[in-house]
């Protein structure tokens, strides 16, 4: 019998998070009891559901267990019927690309960041590389000054309406790069499945890094 797909999950988990994120209002821990039952009936991101289900994601992570891709699949199917979805999508691309960052070991980014500019960029693209395959089943190359993310197979553009989801990928490798690299990088979303290409895939000019 064929496996079940399976996704890294915090995947799932930067979803979640982002949708609790927006639908929590600032004021919540001012107002009354009767309020904020009212406002959990109404919004996904405060019910007791997303709650569990952000902590077995979370449990998840810890353990390093794989997820069902259905399951990511289901909540970006799910974002991208709200009218905010493209503030979701870049939020938790925001977030995994936070989660992953932190995921690196200390040494590691210090390194990044205390090494010359060649040896660190060096590093920095050796830490993309995995990272990507890790958590998103991709691949960064590297090709005539320009940096490519290619992902066949993308879970949250299956689930999402047109490109929406798109904008979680691209969010979060713009996001890695800044993190990695402190740099503000133009990320072009160059093939796209939604648009009959057979591969997702975002380029980034990498010899304005160096």
């Amino acid at each position: 019998m064929p496996s079940t797909p399976v996704v890294n999950p915090r995947i799932p988990f930067s979803l979640l998070e982002a949708v609790r994120r927006i639908d929590t209002p600032e004021e919540i821990a001012d107002t009354d009891t009767e309020y904020v039952h009212e406002l959990r009936n109404k919004r996904l991101g405060l019910s007791d559901t997303v709650y569990q289900q952000i902590r077995r994601y979370g449990d998840a992570v810890k353990k390093g267990q794989l997820l069902p891709s259905s399951e990511a699949v289901g909540l970006s199917a799910l974002i991208a019927r709200r009218p905010d979805a493209d503030e979701l999508f870049r939020s938790a691309g925001k977030i995994v690309a936070a989660d992953i960052y932190e995921a690196i070991s200390p040494p590691r980014r210090r390194m990044i960041r205390m090494l010359p500019a060649v040896a660190a960029h060096q590093l920095a693209f050796s830490e993309l590389k995995r990272i990507s395959a890790r958590y998103f089943g991709a691949e960064v190359t590297r090709s005539d000054g320009f940096l490519t993310l290619t992902i066949p197979e993308i879970v949250v553009v299956n689930g999402a309406i047109g490109s929406t989801g798109c904008i979680y990928y691209e969010t979060a490798f713009r996001e890695l790069l800044r993190l990695l690299l402190h740099a503000k990088s133009s990320v072009d979303h160059v093939r796209c499945t939604q648009r009959g290409d057979h591969v997702c895939e975002w380029s980034t000019e990498w010899g304005s890094h160096k």
